[in-house]
């Protein structure tokens, strides 16, 4: 179970050890899993929090499995009433747990204030004069669960790890820890099956696992049946409608092809599959083919292929030969893990091209799943009820915006590299319809088209100009309209969600087309004339406060403040330009209809702007009703004048070029 991190600061510790607790917890007899933790901020901090949450974990875990909760994440669970006749046995284990958990929040949160307080331990020494770009490789055994035999009150493996970073080398974001999380677990304790989790989706259905061993282990008729498994990425925030929909009916229909997409989070992948294994290398009970054997296993293609270590060769014959795994003691493979975990390790080695987790996108997920898929492979979707994990999402405003810029540059990447759906069309194994299934997914391109037709109908009021047709041809443009409107308000409500949300869900795809994609356009320009590098940017995680204390303060004592009010956040952020650029144009040209602004229709032929215009600037104004709502609001949720000025000045340009031309 690999759960990545990289910034003690946008992702709490407090955060990642929630999700390390609720993995331990699952369902599954605990002398099979093993949790490894990367940290690429390489931070005594979080380090500290998962050492203590390992002195928890003793006692989660076995009260999780005793009394078979449904929740396993602990700050989830203390938030709701307790419920149980007081002075029985499992309200005095409750009481105890939970104040457990408070020790383990105060000691994370004092020490996150004072780094005095994470102590003198021999052990932090790793830590001292290093740089979260800058350090050796970092390995440590958190907790080791010794000759178990997979009884409940045990502990699954913990292992902290942190590769080793230098300023010179290029380490490939997510998708180098990923890998280096492959190579280190598989020295470690090499199990057949992966998964991965971001630090902040935690595990919310006990049995997961079983379900999605149940995918893998079945007898099927077709050999390349899974390559992974894939849940649905859900969250328990309130901001999130607008993605789970779109992910509800777009992740079943693309599963009725080839298999889902992975989303980097909530996926169990095959070691071997990742290994560069395809179908047609399998015998039918899925052992290597006689051809296979020699290709694969040969000394100078493994050597070529998954580097120099020779305990990394070993463990990887290991798993292509599907060999039963021997219970190692960790702590002898430390010195072999460090050793594939050097910057240079996988210099001129296929880790990142064609095994692993690839590279050339910081859409490592989407990267992956279309090389996995043109290799023949199916994969699998499982939706449970509950949802298998949870997770959270930037709160509104600067970090939404961020993160979507990073999703979209990423998707964007995938289009120019050599996993591109639109390159060898006939001679790879990605069905035609898959194929279209990426692109859908890659709709990030269409951010300048979306922002033209946003300033469009304001240029034709003040021009005075018809961007419509009139009569007939209009009404049925509006029938056309207002039917994909009701469809897709169909599909919301048919979620059980309400009018309203679908409305904001309209409104956030428009924002953020015109705004955090158009920088990702820019970003990728900008790379392919080689003027600049494209930077991962962390976007920032919260947790509600009474949920990092475990007070058990349920959602409606909830600041209205707070990061899931559904109100939006300014500041001084490019990101807002655009935005406050289209409202105040949309309002200038409705403006200037009444006040006499518009051009003489004469030298049009009488053919001037008219109801179908005004209406679409109206629509236009509603859809990006959280700027106009900025332009009156203050404090950080007003637009900053900053922005305003520079707005305000691209839009009086706007209007004079209209007026004028």
């Amino acid at each position: 179970m690999f759960v990545p991190t990289a910034d003690p600061v946008r992702e709490p510790p407090i955060m990642v050890v929630n999700t390390v607790l609720s993995l331990l917890a699952v369902n599954y007899p605990a002398n099979k899993l093993a949790c490894y933790v990367s940290d690429d901020g390489c931070s005594p901090l979080t380090y500290f929090s998962l050492k203590e949450a390992s002195k928890f974990a003793k006692i989660w875990v076995p009260f999780c499995k005793k009394y078979n909760l449904k929740v396993r994440a602990p700050f989830r669970y203390f938030l709701n009433p307790f419920a149980a006749t007081e002075g029985s046995e499992f309200s005095r284990d409750w009481e105890m747990t939970k104040r457990e958990y408070e020790k383990l929040c105060r000691k994370v949160e004092d020490a996150t204030g004072d780094s005095h307080l994470l102590g003198t331990d021999n052990e932090l020494e790793a830590f001292s004069n290093t740089k979260p770009n800058d350090h050796s490789t970092i390995i440590k055994v958190v907790w080791e669960n010794k000759g178990g035999v997979g009884d409940e009150k045990e502990v699954p493996h913990i292992v902290y790890i942190s590769r080793e970073k230098r300023p010179n080398y290029l380490h490939h974001y997510k998708a180098g820890a990923m890998n280096f999380l492959a190579r280190v677990s598989g020295l470690m304790t090499n199990a057949p099956y992966m998964l991965n989790v971001d630090c902040d989706m935690y595990a919310n259905e006990a049995d997961v696992v079983r379900q999605a061993m149940c995918i893998f282990l079945q007898k099927s008729q077709n050999q390349n049946h899974c390559a992974f498994v894939q849940f649905p990425q859900e969250f328990y925030d309130s901001n999130t409608i607008k993605l789970t929909v779109i992910k509800s009916y777009m992740g079943r229909g693309i599963a009725g092809i080839q298999g889902p997409i992975n989303v980097g989070s909530g996926c169990f992948h095959s070691r071997r599959v990742m290994y560069g294994l395809s179908p047609d290398e399998l015998e039918d009970n899925g052992s290597l083919s006689s051809v296979a054997t020699r290709e694969l296993l040969a000394e100078d293609s493994l050597s070529s292929g998954f580097g120099n270590s020779k305990e990394m060769v070993t463990s990887v014959v290991e798993a292509l030969q599907r060999k039963p795994n021997p219970q190692n003691i960790l702590t002898n493979s430390i010195e072999a893990a460090q050793e594939v975990g050097h910057c240079d390790y996988e210099s001129q080695t296929s880790w990142g091209k064609t095994i692993g987790w690839l590279y050339d996108s910081m859409s490592e997920d989407m990267n992956t799943s279309i090389g996995i898929h043109s290799r023949g492979w199916t994969s699998s979707y499982i939706a449970p009820d509950p949802p298998a994990f949870l997770g959270s999402m930037p709160p509104g405003g600067l970090e939404a915006m961020i993160q979507q810029r990073r999703w979209a540059t990423g998707s964007i990447e995938v289009l120019f590299n050599k996993q591109s759906p639109l390159l060898g069309l006939f001679c790879r194994k990605l069905r035609f319809r898959q194929r279209v299934a990426y692109l859908c997914v890659s709709i990030c391109v269409r951010s300048i088209p979306e922002l033209i037709y946003c300033l469009l109908p304001a240029y034709c009021l003040l021009h005075n100009s018809a961007l419509f047709p009139k009569g007939l041809c209009l009404g049925i443009t509006m029938l056309l309209a207002g039917m994909h409107c009701l469809y897709t308000l169909w599909e919301f409500m048919c979620l059980g969600h309400s009018i309203q949300s679908w409305y904001v869900s309209q409104s956030f795809w428009r924002i953020v087309a015109t705004s955090s994609w158009l920088f990702s356009i820019f970003d990728i320009i900008l790379k392919l004339l080689g003027l600049s590098k494209n930077v991962f940017l962390v976007s920032k995680k919260t947790m509600p406060v009474e949920t990092m204390s475990g007070s058990g303060i349920g959602p409606s004592q909830r600041e209205d403040d707070g990061p899931n009010s559904g109100k939006t956040e300014f500041d001084g952020s490019l990101y807002f330009l655009p935005g406050t650029f289209i409202v105040l144009v949309n309002l200038a040209a409705l403006v200037g209809v009444f006040v006499g602004l518009q051009r003489s229709s004469y030298s049009h032929g009488g053919g001037g702007s008219g109801l179908g215009e005004a209406c679409a600037c109206i629509l236009v104004v509603m859809l990006f009703f959280p700027f106009l709502k900025g332009l009156f609001a203050k404090g950080k949720y007003g637009i900053p004048l900053s922005t305003l000025s520079k707005a305000g000045f691209l839009a009086v340009s706007f209007v004079v070029f209209s007026v004028g031309n």
